[in-house]
Protein backbone atom coordinates (compact mmCIF):
# COMPACT_ATOMS: atom_id res chain seq x y z
CA UNK A 1 0.00 0.00 0.00
CA UNK A 2 3.04 2.27 0.32
CA UNK A 3 2.96 2.73 -3.46
CA UNK A 4 -0.60 4.19 -3.39
CA UNK A 5 -0.16 7.93 -4.04
CA UNK A 6 -3.77 8.99 -4.54
CA UNK A 7 -6.34 9.44 -7.29
CA UNK A 8 -6.70 11.22 -10.63
CA UNK A 9 -10.07 12.02 -12.21
CA UNK A 10 -10.50 10.34 -15.58
CA UNK A 11 -12.44 13.35 -16.90
CA UNK A 12 -10.87 16.54 -15.53
CA UNK A 13 -7.50 15.11 -14.36
CA UNK A 14 -7.90 16.65 -10.88
CA UNK A 15 -5.71 14.85 -8.34
CA UNK A 16 -6.58 13.86 -4.79
CA UNK A 17 -4.73 12.43 -1.81
CA UNK A 18 -5.78 8.94 -0.64
CA UNK A 19 -8.03 10.23 2.16
CA UNK A 20 -9.50 13.22 0.30
CA UNK A 21 -12.10 11.24 -1.66
CA UNK A 22 -13.67 7.81 -1.56
CA UNK A 23 -15.56 7.16 -4.76
CA UNK A 24 -15.83 9.65 -7.66
CA UNK A 25 -14.50 13.13 -8.50
CA UNK A 26 -16.29 15.81 -6.44
CA UNK A 27 -15.99 18.26 -9.34
CA UNK A 28 -17.61 16.37 -12.20
CA UNK A 29 -18.48 12.89 -10.94
CA UNK A 30 -15.79 11.30 -13.10
CA UNK A 31 -14.39 7.88 -12.30
CA UNK A 32 -11.15 8.02 -10.34
CA UNK A 33 -7.95 6.29 -11.43
CA UNK A 34 -5.67 5.07 -8.66
CA UNK A 35 -2.20 6.63 -8.98
CA UNK A 36 0.74 4.40 -8.06
CA UNK A 37 4.40 5.15 -7.36
CA UNK A 38 6.05 3.28 -10.25
CA UNK A 39 9.58 4.07 -9.09
CA UNK A 40 8.86 2.50 -5.71
CA UNK A 41 7.33 -0.56 -7.40
CA UNK A 42 10.44 -1.00 -9.59
CA UNK A 43 12.59 -0.96 -6.46
CA UNK A 44 10.52 -3.65 -4.73
CA UNK A 45 9.51 -6.01 -7.54
CA UNK A 46 10.42 -7.33 -10.97
CA UNK A 47 8.80 -9.83 -13.35
CA UNK A 48 11.37 -12.35 -12.16
CA UNK A 49 10.58 -11.87 -8.47
CA UNK A 50 6.83 -12.15 -9.08
CA UNK A 51 7.18 -15.21 -11.32
CA UNK A 52 9.12 -16.94 -8.56
CA UNK A 53 6.33 -16.33 -6.04
CA UNK A 54 4.56 -19.36 -4.59
CA UNK A 55 1.35 -17.33 -4.13
CA UNK A 56 -1.14 -18.49 -6.76
CA UNK A 57 -3.74 -15.76 -6.46
CA UNK A 58 -4.08 -12.06 -7.23
CA UNK A 59 -1.96 -11.36 -4.16
CA UNK A 60 1.19 -12.45 -6.05
CA UNK A 61 0.89 -8.95 -7.56
CA UNK A 62 0.69 -7.20 -4.18
CA UNK A 63 3.48 -4.69 -5.03
CA UNK A 64 1.27 -3.39 -7.87
CA UNK A 65 -1.89 -3.05 -5.76
CA UNK A 66 -3.05 -0.09 -3.61
CA UNK A 67 -4.03 -2.30 -0.66
CA UNK A 68 -2.27 -4.51 1.85
CA UNK A 69 -2.65 -8.27 1.96
CA UNK A 70 -6.06 -8.78 3.63
CA UNK A 71 -4.89 -11.88 5.47
CA UNK A 72 -7.34 -14.75 5.96
CA UNK A 73 -4.90 -17.20 4.36
CA UNK A 74 -6.45 -20.50 3.46
CA UNK A 75 -9.79 -18.89 2.60
CA UNK A 76 -11.43 -17.94 -0.70
CA UNK A 77 -9.77 -14.53 -0.47
CA UNK A 78 -6.48 -16.25 -1.30
CA UNK A 79 -7.97 -18.38 -4.06
CA UNK A 80 -8.99 -15.50 -6.33
CA UNK A 81 -7.21 -15.24 -9.65
CA UNK A 82 -4.38 -17.20 -11.28
CA UNK A 83 -7.08 -18.77 -13.41
CA UNK A 84 -5.99 -21.05 -16.26
CA UNK A 85 -4.90 -19.80 -19.66
CA UNK A 86 -5.98 -22.46 -22.13
CA UNK A 87 -4.75 -23.04 -25.68
CA UNK A 88 -7.67 -24.90 -27.31
CA UNK A 89 -6.59 -26.02 -30.78
CA UNK A 90 -10.07 -27.15 -31.88
CA UNK A 91 -11.59 -23.80 -30.94
CA UNK A 92 -8.81 -22.01 -32.83
CA UNK A 93 -9.59 -24.05 -35.95
CA UNK A 94 -13.29 -23.31 -35.56
CA UNK A 95 -12.52 -19.58 -35.32
CA UNK A 96 -10.18 -19.82 -38.31
CA UNK A 97 -7.18 -18.60 -36.32
CA UNK A 98 -3.67 -19.97 -36.05
CA UNK A 99 -3.13 -18.78 -32.47
CA UNK A 100 -5.94 -18.58 -29.91
CA UNK A 101 -5.87 -18.60 -26.11
CA UNK A 102 -8.79 -18.67 -23.68
CA UNK A 103 -8.56 -17.42 -20.10
CA UNK A 104 -11.28 -19.00 -17.98
CA UNK A 105 -12.26 -16.80 -15.05
CA UNK A 106 -15.24 -19.02 -14.39
CA UNK A 107 -12.75 -20.96 -12.23
CA UNK A 108 -12.70 -18.27 -9.51
CA UNK A 109 -14.13 -19.13 -6.06
CA UNK A 110 -17.64 -17.80 -6.78
CA UNK A 111 -17.28 -18.68 -10.49
CA UNK A 112 -16.84 -15.23 -12.01
CA UNK A 113 -14.30 -12.54 -12.84
CA UNK A 114 -15.95 -10.27 -10.24
CA UNK A 115 -14.11 -12.05 -7.42
CA UNK A 116 -11.04 -10.00 -8.35
CA UNK A 117 -12.76 -6.68 -7.68
CA UNK A 118 -14.52 -7.89 -4.56
CA UNK A 119 -11.34 -9.27 -3.00
CA UNK A 120 -9.60 -5.91 -3.35
CA UNK A 121 -12.70 -4.01 -2.21
CA UNK A 122 -12.93 -6.17 0.92
CA UNK A 123 -9.23 -5.55 1.59
CA UNK A 124 -9.86 -1.80 1.31
CA UNK A 125 -12.92 -2.01 3.55
CA UNK A 126 -10.79 -3.67 6.23
CA UNK A 127 -8.19 -0.92 6.00
CA UNK A 128 -10.73 1.87 6.47
CA UNK A 129 -12.62 -0.12 9.14
CA UNK A 130 -15.89 -0.14 7.21
CA UNK A 131 -18.56 -2.03 9.14
CA UNK A 132 -20.80 -3.01 6.22
CA UNK A 133 -20.09 -3.37 2.50
CA UNK A 134 -22.90 -2.86 -0.01
CA UNK A 135 -23.13 -3.35 -3.75
CA UNK A 136 -25.64 -3.32 -6.57
CA UNK A 137 -25.43 -6.35 -8.82
CA UNK A 138 -27.14 -8.41 -11.47
CA UNK A 139 -25.74 -11.38 -9.58
CA UNK A 140 -22.02 -11.95 -10.17
CA UNK A 141 -20.64 -8.88 -8.38
CA UNK A 142 -22.99 -9.54 -5.50
CA UNK A 143 -22.02 -13.21 -5.27
CA UNK A 144 -18.37 -12.23 -5.37
CA UNK A 145 -18.81 -9.69 -2.59
CA UNK A 146 -20.91 -12.08 -0.53
CA UNK A 147 -18.25 -14.78 -0.84
CA UNK A 148 -15.26 -12.55 -0.15
CA UNK A 149 -17.05 -10.86 2.77
CA UNK A 150 -17.87 -14.27 4.22
CA UNK A 151 -14.21 -15.27 3.95
CA UNK A 152 -13.24 -12.12 5.85
CA UNK A 153 -16.07 -12.37 8.36
CA UNK A 154 -17.59 -9.05 7.33
CA UNK A 155 -21.29 -8.23 6.78
CA UNK A 156 -22.46 -7.49 3.23
CA UNK A 157 -25.68 -6.17 1.73
CA UNK A 158 -26.55 -6.99 -1.89
CA UNK A 159 -29.19 -5.12 -3.88
CA UNK A 160 -30.15 -6.87 -7.11
CA UNK A 161 -33.01 -6.82 -9.60
CA UNK A 162 -35.58 -9.53 -8.97
CA UNK A 163 -34.90 -10.81 -12.52
CA UNK A 164 -31.42 -12.04 -11.53
CA UNK A 165 -30.98 -15.76 -12.34
CA UNK A 166 -31.97 -17.99 -9.43
CA UNK A 167 -28.53 -19.65 -9.30
CA UNK A 168 -26.95 -16.27 -8.66
CA UNK A 169 -29.50 -15.33 -6.01
CA UNK A 170 -28.82 -18.68 -4.32
CA UNK A 171 -25.13 -17.76 -4.10
CA UNK A 172 -25.95 -14.41 -2.53
CA UNK A 173 -28.06 -16.07 0.14
CA UNK A 174 -25.89 -19.09 0.91
CA UNK A 175 -22.87 -16.89 1.67
CA UNK A 176 -24.93 -15.13 4.34
CA UNK A 177 -25.31 -11.69 2.77
CA UNK A 178 -28.41 -9.58 3.38
CA UNK A 179 -30.12 -9.70 -0.02
CA UNK A 180 -32.69 -7.22 -1.31
CA UNK A 181 -34.31 -7.96 -4.68
CA UNK A 182 -35.78 -4.80 -6.18
CA UNK A 183 -38.79 -4.66 -8.43
CA UNK A 184 -36.83 -2.79 -11.07
CA UNK A 185 -33.68 -2.69 -13.19
CA UNK A 186 -30.00 -3.03 -12.34
CA UNK A 187 -29.63 0.72 -12.79
CA UNK A 188 -32.32 1.33 -10.16
CA UNK A 189 -30.56 -1.12 -7.85
CA UNK A 190 -27.32 0.78 -8.45
CA UNK A 191 -28.89 4.10 -7.46
CA UNK A 192 -30.45 2.55 -4.36
CA UNK A 193 -27.09 1.08 -3.27
CA UNK A 194 -25.52 4.54 -3.49
CA UNK A 195 -28.37 6.07 -1.48
CA UNK A 196 -28.05 3.38 1.16
CA UNK A 197 -24.29 3.83 1.42
CA UNK A 198 -24.71 7.55 1.98
CA UNK A 199 -27.60 7.15 4.41
CA UNK A 200 -26.11 4.38 6.57
CA UNK A 201 -22.38 5.00 6.23
CA UNK A 202 -21.79 1.71 4.42
CA UNK A 203 -18.82 1.15 2.11
CA UNK A 204 -20.06 0.88 -1.48
CA UNK A 205 -18.34 -1.62 -3.75
CA UNK A 206 -20.56 -0.98 -6.79
CA UNK A 207 -18.89 -1.35 -10.18
CA UNK A 208 -17.99 1.83 -12.01
CA UNK A 209 -18.21 3.83 -8.78
CA UNK A 210 -15.62 2.45 -6.38
CA UNK A 211 -12.11 3.06 -7.80
CA UNK A 212 -10.73 -0.08 -6.17
CA UNK A 213 -12.84 -2.35 -8.39
CA UNK A 214 -10.63 -1.52 -11.37
CA UNK A 215 -7.57 -2.26 -9.24
CA UNK A 216 -8.88 -5.75 -8.61
CA UNK A 217 -9.87 -6.33 -12.20
CA UNK A 218 -6.52 -5.17 -13.57
CA UNK A 219 -4.92 -8.27 -12.03
CA UNK A 220 -6.26 -10.23 -15.00
CA UNK A 221 -3.97 -8.16 -17.25
CA UNK A 222 -1.02 -9.06 -15.02
CA UNK A 223 -1.89 -12.75 -15.24
CA UNK A 224 -2.37 -12.59 -18.99
CA UNK A 225 1.09 -11.05 -19.44
CA UNK A 226 2.82 -13.48 -17.08
CA UNK A 227 1.01 -16.63 -18.24
CA UNK A 228 1.16 -15.71 -21.92
CA UNK A 229 4.92 -15.32 -21.62
CA UNK A 230 5.20 -18.84 -20.24
CA UNK A 231 2.91 -20.43 -22.83
CA UNK A 232 3.66 -18.47 -25.98
CA UNK A 233 7.43 -18.30 -25.50
CA UNK A 234 8.45 -20.93 -22.94
CA UNK A 235 11.92 -20.39 -21.54
CA UNK A 236 13.85 -21.55 -18.52
CA UNK A 237 15.75 -18.26 -18.30
CA UNK A 238 14.64 -15.57 -15.81
CA UNK A 239 12.36 -13.02 -17.44
CA UNK A 240 13.07 -9.31 -17.27
CA UNK A 241 9.87 -8.57 -19.22
CA UNK A 242 6.59 -10.26 -20.07
CA UNK A 243 4.79 -10.75 -23.36
CA UNK A 244 1.20 -10.00 -24.35
CA UNK A 245 -1.19 -11.16 -27.08
CA UNK A 246 -1.83 -8.98 -30.11
CA UNK A 247 -5.53 -8.71 -29.24
CA UNK A 248 -7.75 -9.38 -26.22
CA UNK A 249 -11.54 -9.84 -26.48
CA UNK A 250 -13.78 -9.25 -23.47
CA UNK A 251 -17.50 -8.76 -22.88
CA UNK A 252 -18.62 -5.32 -21.71
CA UNK A 253 -21.55 -4.19 -19.57
CA UNK A 254 -20.78 -1.36 -17.16
CA UNK A 255 -17.34 -1.04 -18.76
CA UNK A 256 -15.35 -1.73 -15.61
CA UNK A 257 -13.67 -4.97 -16.70
CA UNK A 258 -12.23 -3.59 -19.94
CA UNK A 259 -11.21 -0.46 -18.02
CA UNK A 260 -9.46 -2.70 -15.50
CA UNK A 261 -7.61 -4.61 -18.21
CA UNK A 262 -6.54 -1.31 -19.76
CA UNK A 263 -5.27 -0.02 -16.39
CA UNK A 264 -3.36 -3.23 -15.78
CA UNK A 265 -1.60 -3.20 -19.14
CA UNK A 266 -0.84 0.53 -18.72
CA UNK A 267 0.74 -0.20 -15.33
CA UNK A 268 2.94 -2.88 -16.88
CA UNK A 269 3.92 -0.66 -19.80
CA UNK A 270 4.81 2.22 -17.45
CA UNK A 271 6.97 -0.15 -15.40
CA UNK A 272 8.72 -1.39 -18.54
CA UNK A 273 7.51 -4.95 -17.89
CA UNK A 274 5.85 -5.26 -21.32
CA UNK A 275 6.96 -3.73 -24.59
CA UNK A 276 3.57 -2.98 -26.15
CA UNK A 277 -0.13 -2.78 -25.39
CA UNK A 278 -2.47 -5.44 -26.75
CA UNK A 279 -5.43 -4.17 -28.74
CA UNK A 280 -8.54 -4.37 -26.57
CA UNK A 281 -11.85 -5.37 -28.17
CA UNK A 282 -15.03 -4.82 -26.18
CA UNK A 283 -18.09 -6.86 -27.06
CA UNK A 284 -21.65 -5.96 -26.13
CA UNK A 285 -25.04 -7.47 -26.81
CA UNK A 286 -27.04 -5.59 -29.42
CA UNK A 287 -29.69 -5.39 -26.71
CA UNK A 288 -27.39 -3.49 -24.34
CA UNK A 289 -24.95 -1.54 -26.48
CA UNK A 290 -24.56 1.93 -24.96
CA UNK A 291 -20.75 1.82 -25.00
CA UNK A 292 -20.64 0.33 -28.50
CA UNK A 293 -22.89 3.17 -29.66
CA UNK A 294 -20.58 5.76 -28.12
CA UNK A 295 -17.51 4.17 -29.68
CA UNK A 296 -18.90 4.04 -33.22
CA UNK A 297 -20.10 7.65 -32.87
CA UNK A 298 -16.53 8.72 -32.23
CA UNK A 299 -17.53 10.48 -29.01
CA UNK A 300 -17.24 9.87 -25.28
CA UNK A 301 -20.89 10.65 -24.56
CA UNK A 302 -22.67 7.63 -23.09
CA UNK A 303 -26.38 7.71 -23.96
CA UNK A 304 -28.57 5.33 -21.94
CA UNK A 305 -30.40 2.49 -23.67
CA UNK A 306 -33.19 0.21 -22.55
CA UNK A 307 -31.28 -3.01 -22.06
CA UNK A 308 -32.94 -6.22 -23.24
CA UNK A 309 -30.56 -9.18 -23.43
CA UNK A 310 -30.37 -12.67 -21.98
CA UNK A 311 -26.77 -11.90 -20.98
CA UNK A 312 -27.83 -10.51 -17.60
CA UNK A 313 -24.29 -9.79 -16.40
CA UNK A 314 -23.83 -7.21 -19.16
CA UNK A 315 -27.42 -5.92 -19.25
CA UNK A 316 -27.04 -2.25 -18.35
CA UNK A 317 -29.08 0.81 -19.32
CA UNK A 318 -26.45 3.40 -18.35
CA UNK A 319 -22.87 2.07 -18.06
CA UNK A 320 -21.15 3.73 -15.10
CA UNK A 321 -17.63 3.34 -16.47
CA UNK A 322 -18.44 4.06 -20.09
CA UNK A 323 -15.91 6.78 -20.85
CA UNK A 324 -12.91 4.77 -19.67
CA UNK A 325 -14.31 1.73 -21.49
CA UNK A 326 -14.46 3.65 -24.78
CA UNK A 327 -10.90 4.85 -24.26
CA UNK A 328 -9.66 1.33 -23.50
CA UNK A 329 -10.43 0.26 -27.07
CA UNK A 330 -9.60 3.54 -28.78
CA UNK A 331 -6.25 4.13 -27.07
CA UNK A 332 -5.03 0.58 -27.78
CA UNK A 333 -6.12 0.49 -31.42
CA UNK A 334 -8.91 -1.95 -30.67
CA UNK A 335 -12.62 -1.64 -31.33
CA UNK A 336 -16.13 -2.49 -30.18
CA UNK A 337 -18.51 -5.06 -31.59
CA UNK A 338 -22.19 -5.76 -30.90
CA UNK A 339 -23.57 -9.29 -31.23
CA UNK A 340 -27.08 -10.71 -31.06
CA UNK A 341 -28.38 -12.95 -28.30
CA UNK A 342 -28.57 -15.74 -30.90
CA UNK A 343 -24.85 -15.32 -31.58
CA UNK A 344 -24.19 -15.43 -27.83
CA UNK A 345 -26.06 -18.72 -27.47
CA UNK A 346 -24.09 -20.15 -30.41
CA UNK A 347 -20.86 -19.02 -28.76
CA UNK A 348 -21.84 -20.83 -25.56
CA UNK A 349 -22.15 -24.06 -27.57
CA UNK A 350 -18.85 -23.47 -29.40
CA UNK A 351 -16.90 -22.82 -26.21
CA UNK A 352 -18.36 -25.90 -24.54
CA UNK A 353 -17.97 -28.30 -27.44
CA UNK A 354 -14.62 -27.13 -28.80
CA UNK A 355 -12.85 -26.00 -25.61
CA UNK A 356 -14.77 -27.72 -22.77
CA UNK A 357 -15.42 -24.32 -21.17
CA UNK A 358 -18.95 -23.82 -19.81
CA UNK A 359 -19.50 -20.07 -20.06
CA UNK A 360 -22.48 -18.03 -19.00
CA UNK A 361 -23.97 -15.76 -21.72
CA UNK A 362 -21.91 -12.73 -20.73
CA UNK A 363 -18.71 -14.78 -20.79
CA UNK A 364 -19.52 -16.29 -24.18
CA UNK A 365 -20.20 -12.82 -25.59
CA UNK A 366 -16.46 -12.24 -25.93
CA UNK A 367 -16.04 -15.26 -28.21
CA UNK A 368 -19.11 -14.24 -30.22
CA UNK A 369 -17.37 -10.91 -30.76
CA UNK A 370 -14.18 -12.61 -31.90
CA UNK A 371 -16.13 -14.67 -34.44
CA UNK A 372 -17.68 -11.45 -35.75
CA UNK A 373 -14.30 -9.71 -35.86
CA UNK A 374 -12.79 -12.53 -37.92
CA UNK A 375 -15.70 -12.34 -40.37
CA UNK A 376 -15.28 -8.57 -40.66
CA UNK A 377 -11.53 -8.80 -41.22
CA UNK A 378 -10.63 -6.93 -38.02
CA UNK A 379 -8.27 -9.73 -36.92
CA UNK A 380 -5.41 -11.19 -38.93
CA UNK A 381 -5.58 -14.97 -39.11
CA UNK A 382 -1.97 -15.27 -37.88
CA UNK A 383 -2.40 -12.87 -34.96
CA UNK A 384 -2.14 -14.04 -31.37
CA UNK A 385 -5.59 -13.60 -29.87
CA UNK A 386 -6.90 -14.11 -26.34
CA UNK A 387 -10.57 -14.43 -25.32
CA UNK A 388 -11.59 -13.86 -21.70
CA UNK A 389 -14.48 -15.87 -20.26
CA UNK A 390 -15.85 -13.91 -17.31
CA UNK A 391 -18.23 -16.43 -15.72
CA UNK A 392 -19.39 -20.02 -15.39
CA UNK A 393 -22.44 -21.30 -17.22
CA UNK A 394 -23.69 -22.77 -13.94
CA UNK A 395 -24.62 -19.17 -13.10
CA UNK A 396 -27.46 -19.28 -15.64
CA UNK A 397 -28.67 -22.80 -16.34
CA UNK A 398 -31.80 -21.57 -18.11
CA UNK A 399 -29.74 -19.91 -20.86
CA UNK A 400 -27.47 -22.96 -21.04
CA UNK A 401 -30.49 -25.17 -21.71
CA UNK A 402 -31.65 -22.70 -24.33
CA UNK A 403 -28.26 -22.97 -26.03
CA UNK A 404 -27.91 -26.74 -25.72
CA UNK A 405 -31.49 -27.89 -26.22
CA UNK A 406 -33.49 -30.41 -24.21
CA UNK A 407 -32.57 -34.06 -23.72
CA UNK A 408 -35.17 -36.57 -24.94
CA UNK A 409 -37.02 -38.72 -22.44
CA UNK A 410 -37.19 -42.39 -23.50
CA UNK A 411 -38.34 -45.72 -22.14
CA UNK A 412 -35.56 -47.77 -20.45
CA UNK A 413 -35.25 -50.23 -23.34
CA UNK A 414 -32.63 -50.82 -26.03
CA UNK A 415 -35.22 -50.46 -28.75
CA UNK A 416 -36.23 -47.03 -27.46
CA UNK A 417 -32.55 -46.02 -27.32
CA UNK A 418 -32.00 -47.23 -30.90
CA UNK A 419 -35.04 -45.33 -32.07
CA UNK A 420 -33.90 -42.13 -30.36
CA UNK A 421 -30.41 -42.54 -31.88
CA UNK A 422 -31.92 -43.08 -35.31
CA UNK A 423 -30.78 -46.70 -35.43
CA UNK A 424 -34.17 -48.30 -35.25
Amino acid sequence: MGTFLGYRCSLCAAEYAPREVTYTCPKDGGNLDVVLDYQAIRRSATPTSISSSREQSIWRYLPLLPVDDPGHEGTALHAVGWTPLLHPARLARLAGLAHLWLKDDGRNPTASFKDRASAVAVARAQEIAAEVIVTASTGNAGAALAGMAAAAGRPAVIIAPKTAPSAKVAQLLIFGARVMLVNGTYDQAFDLALEAANAFGWYCRSTGYNPFTVEGKKTAAFEIAEQFSMLAKPSAAPRTAWDVPDAVFVSVGDGNIISGLHKGFKDLLALGWIEKMPRLYGVQSTGSAAIYNAFVSGKEVITPVRATTLADSISVDLPRDGVRAVRAARETGGSYLAVSDEAILAAMRDLARSAAVFAEPAGATAYAGLAAAVREGLIGLEERVLVLNTGSGLKDVRSAMQAAGEAPVIEPTLSALKSSLGRG
